[in-house]
């Protein structure tokens, strides 16, 4: 490597980490001024530092996801403007180095900062993802929220209640409405609390209704099948059950019942294409297009890089921040550009697996145009 390609890395880095630091910082202290009497209170039961630990870290990683294609090509640009305005690109082309030599570095920067990002949605995000969902005034999860019921397309049982508590995957006064082959029983299983179960030798994933108050016979009765598939579990042939309980078997998990949008935003692709796998859930477009556009997300974030590059390799202009007004504008529009398939994808105006596709379609010509432009 030589010591041309070391000077530009450090400097590609050194924008990285303080354009970061300082937009996180920005960020972090807006947000916390905003929420500060919240963090006090859960401070005194939980600790202040951890509670800020726990809750900007997670909000870092998706600060971080949400802006690393800015930062690239930030830094890229700032670097390149750099040597310019100092005069050392005019003198590596003396020495007949070419500018398409001088960008290569900065190219494998950016592609392994690409790749950071990458992982850090894949593997990073979902991790943290249930303190993403929860908000200052609930970080701890024991307050309820409200949710709107979701059908088992399994079981056809559409599965509601009054509130869900995060804290111990809990919903309070559920009401399970029975699906059509079981409406001898009554319309709906009403309970004081419904608690989530992950699948364990005694029963599959569901729900475990306590203090059942309708229909009281359904207690009595032994358990429902439909087919060779249990539906609900009741005591008179479940000995883990008590008198006044019953289990209602749902591969809906909690937090796809309780923060549907959310949860999927910050899930990995593998949980995505496994929720479009499963029959109990209905996933609709928006999720397609969400799983098309991770995979197209690093070569975009590339040919974002590889546009913005001849920008300030092909301009007279030594001016650092017009270097950077100019990256600005060229984000903004890549970006609306990118909204705009998605969200024709998301409203069934477009076919999702195109609608993520199609900003390829638009930005690898100009960008192949731009990268020709380097040496001309």
């Amino acid at each position: 490597m030589f010591i041309i390609d070391r000077y530009l890395l450090r400097l590609f880095f050194r924008v990285l980490l303080i354009c970061f630091c300082s937009l996180t910082g920005l960020f972090i202290i807006i947000d916390s001024f905003g929420n500060l009497e919240e963090f006090l209170t859960h401070g005194e039961k939980y600790g202040l530092m951890r509670v800020l630990g726990e809750y900007y870290g997670a909000r870092t990683l998706t600060f971080f996801d949400r802006t690393s294609s800015l930062l690239i090509l930030i830094a890229a640009m700032f670097a390149l403007t750099w040597l310019n305005r100092s005069n050392e690109l005019t003198a590596l082309m003396a020495a007949g180095i070419s500018r398409k030599r001088v960008i290569i570095p900065l190219f494998l920067a950016g592609l392994s900062v690409t790749i950071l990002a990458a992982v850090n949605r894949e593997i990073g995000i979902p991790k943290v993802k249930e303190k993403l969902t929860r908000n200052a005034q609930n970080w701890a999860g024991t307050e309820g929220t409200t949710f709107e019921p979701r059908f088992d397309n399994v079981t056809d049982m559409l599965i509601g209640g009054k509130n869900a508590f995060g804290d111990t995957k809990r919903i309070a006064q559920p009401s399970f409405g029975l699906p059509p082959a079981l409406a001898r029983l009554g319309t709906q299983i009403v309970a004081e609390n419904a608690y989530y179960l992950e699948a364990t030798g005694d029963h599959p994933k569901g729900y475990l209704l306590d203090k059942v108050e309708s229909p009281i016979e359904l207690l009595e009765r032994t358990s429902i099948y439909l087919g060779k598939r249990i539906v609900v579990q009741t005591p008179t042939d479940t000995p883990w059950l008590k008198e006044d309980q019953c289990f209602v078997a749902s591969d809906v998990t909690f937090n796809e019942l309780a923060a549907t949008q959310t949860v999927r935003q910050y899930s990995s692709t593998q949980e995505l294409i496994m929720g479009l796998r499963n029959p109990s859930l209905d996933y609709g477009a928006d999720t397609r297009v969400t799983i098309h556009s991770r995979i197209v997300q690093p070569i975009l974030d590339m040919i974002l890089l590889v546009m913005g590059l001849p920008i300030v390799m092909t301009r007279e202009n030594r001016n650092i921040f017009v270097a950077a007004g100019w990256g600005f504008l060229l984000v903004g529009g890549f970006f609306i550009v990118i909204m705009t398939c998605h969200a024709l994808g998301a409203n069934y105006l477009l076919n999702p697996t195109l609608s993520a596709w199609l900003p390829l379609a638009i930005f690898v010509p100009i960008a192949a145009f731009n990268i020709h432009k380097i040496d001309s």
